[in-house]
């Protein structure tokens, strides 16, 4: 009898255990991008400590937000989210406040920000001039607030930018910028001989900072040097 029993409970447990495993697991996603409502560029990012979205799922109390990473070319991707409605709302980001919304996310759902970075970095060269790589831009503000910094930044990593970089040329500005007035940078190679190899290739990125909490560089696409 003690064997029947204890085969009984066995068998409770194997079929628990199986409708545990047989949940469904993530079945949508979120995509999209960040596009610049004037030049409809995309607004190039950070992918450490850059743009995120904040996405909370409806019917759940207490609610615990997710935060997904915006990739450095401005666009994003989230493949592992189960089917409901959200409210969804960039932070922490280089353009002006977005508002939330509600957003049904069924299968391969898109949805793109159309938004006003705070800064446009525009003109932009960057060049190898003998030991040098130098870079030019202007700066078009799209905010009263002052420009703190800009920076050109070098990485062997594309994903090159302010915080992913070996070697970084800053000057503080701390005031508002002159689109007429054209910036330049410059970054010696033969005094960061020791990250900068010859005979390997970098990439190089201009990038301005605007002074409002929390925000985030702006950035000119990186490009691809040959030291």
């Amino acid at each position: 009898m003690n064997k029947i029993i204890i085969g009984i409970a066995a068998l409770c447990l194997t079929l628990a255990s199986c409708e545990k495993d047989n949940y469904d697991g993530p079945d949508s996603g979120l995509t999209g991008r960040f596009i610049d409502a004037e030049s409809g560029q995309l607004v190039e990012q950070d992918i450490i400590r850059g743009t995120q979205i904040e996405i909370i799922e409806h019917g759940y109390d207490p609610v615990t937000p997710q935060y997904l990473i915006v990739k450095t070319d401005g666009t994003y991707e989230n493949s592992m989210l189960f089917s409901n409605t959200y409210t969804v709302k960039p932070v922490r980001g280089n353009f002006i406040n977005v508002e939330a919304q509600e957003v049904q996310i069924t299968g391969r759902t898109t949805l793109d920000f159309t938004v006003t970075p705070y800064i446009r970095i525009t003109n932009a060269s960057i060049t190898r001039s003998g030991d040098k790589v130098r870079a030019t831009f202007n700066i078009e503000q799209n905010v009263i607030n002052n420009v703190k910094k800009i920076g050109l930044y070098a990485h062997q990593d594309a994903r090159v930018g302010e915080p992913m970089r070996q070697v970084a040329a800053e000057q503080q500005l701390n005031a508002v910028a002159d689109p007429a007035h054209q910036y330049s940078l410059e970054i010696d190679v033969p005094s960061n001989s020791s990250v900068l190899k010859s005979g390997r290739a970098y990439y190089f990125r201009i990038g301005a900072l605007i002074d409002v909490g929390e925000a985030k560089l702006n950035y000119a696409p990186a490009v691809k040097v040959d030291l």
